[in-house]
């Protein structure tokens, strides 16, 4: 059976909220490092949510994958911009690269179809 990028993000952000309940601090911490490295700059949102995805694929995150392209989605990305990232992604990461460029196609396509749904 094909994994699910909504069932992922859901079941990552139930047990992060276990965590978050044992170790406040920590993802304090971690949530405010995110707020200062995604914060308007030279760079735009769509830019840096781009480079996130890029390393979430690099490392193989199903998980990043998924939160990644949503919030990529939220933003506006085109799919001419995400095609061209997982590009670059393919490029310096080769084969495994790919099979997880594949991946972010898959949760891309998988969450803009459950946004026309829902929209419909």
């Amino acid at each position: 059976m094909s994994k699910s990028f909504t069932t992922i993000t859901h079941d990552v952000s139930k047990a992060l909220g276990t965590f978050r309940q044992d170790m406040p601090e920590t993802l304090q911490g971690f949530n405010a490092l995110a707020k200062a490295a995604l914060a308007p700059g030279v760079l735009s949102a769509l830019d840096k949510e781009l480079i996130a995805l890029a390393i979430g694929v690099s490392s193989r995150c199903d998980a990043c994958v998924g939160f990644h392209v949503k919030a990529l989605i939220r933003l506006g990305v085109s799919r001419a911009q995400l095609m061209e990232t997982l590009a670059v992604c393919t490029y310096m990461g080769g084969g495994p690269s790919l099979m997880y460029a594949a991946e972010a196609v898959r949760a891309y396509e998988e969450f803009t179809a459950k946004a026309t749904l829902a929209n419909a």
